[in-house]
């Protein structure tokens, strides 16, 4: 048995990650998600523990995506003792945006105006009790996927009638007031085992596209990254989404309301895996810590 499976996706975003095991001389076995199979009365695991780089992006590149074979496959791995970073319970919050904002408002936590609907024809019903301009947003989506804006009342009324609406691929949405981000600008705070890593502040123009681990690019307008030093306040409050999300990694999300000065917190993901060019973003090389957290876990289940 292997001290280590990766279980991925995307084998582009992962490969600092396998340099890191790599040059660490790490035991550890790749598993991508392509092809994946497994016997639910099995008694084998391919590894002591096992982390989860799943991405919710994913159903963007594949319509095979495995977003919910990982909920089973995870507590089927579980079952048999494996520890599995980012497992089941992790999985589920972070396939659900819904429960997402459920999670950080019982911590007493600031989130955007949202109503969550299960029918597209609910959706103006819930709009009159919301604010315009205002957002529609997928359950399930990643790197901005699934976001449309609009202004009034009547463009949502002529969205709904020609379905010209987000699609959520387990059929919820949120309608979602629009939160102007003080000076566009959202920041993003990393954890790892619960615990503060770093933060970056990501300047969008706006876009609902940011994703900081390929830097990708929104409208033809690159999205600019920067070391953030997040008031302490923040930094308690995204420890406490993670504890409470039993997230073993993960970033957490939040824009300061430019109406109020809110911060509003929206985004929970378990992927994080870290920004493009860390050395030129951050001065220091996130992976180096990363490993040494998972040697740990190996060793405690070793021990």
């Amino acid at each position: 048995m292997h001290d280590l499976a990766i279980f991925y996706e995307h084998p582009a975003w992962f490969a600092p990650l396998f340099s890191a095991l790599d040059a660490r001389g790490i035991d550890y076995v790749r598993i991508g998600v392509e092809g994946h199979r497994f016997d639910p009365s099995a008694s084998q695991s391919p590894a002591r523990v096992v982390f989860s780089r799943l991405a919710m992006s994913s159903f963007l590149r594949s319509p095979d995506h495995a977003i919910y074979y990982a909920h089973a496959l995870f507590a089927h791995w579980s079952g048999l003792g494996v520890r599995v970073i980012n497992g089941a319970t992790p999985l589920a919050v972070d396939s659900n945006k819904a429960r997402q904002l459920a999670l950080m408002t019982s911590l007493g936590l600031a989130v955007p105006a949202t109503r969550v609907v299960h029918r597209a024809v609910d959706i103006l019903a819930a709009a009159t009790e919301l604010r315009f301009p205002l957002v529609v947003k997928a359950n399930v989506g990643g790197s901005g996927a699934g976001i449309m804006r609009y202004e009034t009342p009547e463009d949502l009324a002529v969205a709904v009638a020609d379905k010209f609406l987000p699609t959520s691929i387990d059929g919820v949405l949120l309608v979602q007031e629009y939160v102007p981000a003080r000076d566009g600008t959202i920041t993003r705070l990393e954890t790892l085992d619960r615990k503060f890593l770093y933060a970056i502040d990501i300047a969008g123009g706006g876009a609902f596209d940011l994703c900081p681990a390929d830097a990708c690019v929104a409208d033809g307008k690159p999205i600019v990254m920067t070391k953030a030093d997040p008031d302490p306040a923040l930094i308690d409050a995204a420890e406490r989404i993670a504890t409470a999300a039993g997230l073993d990694i993960g970033g957490v999300e939040v824009m300061i309301d430019d109406r109020d000065g809110t911060p509003r917190f929206y985004d929970i993901n378990a992927l994080s895996n870290f920004v493009a060019k860390p050395l030129e973003v951050l001065g220091w090389d996130p992976h180096d810590t990363l490993v040494d957290y998972l040697e740990r876990e190996i060793a405690k289940v070793k021990a």
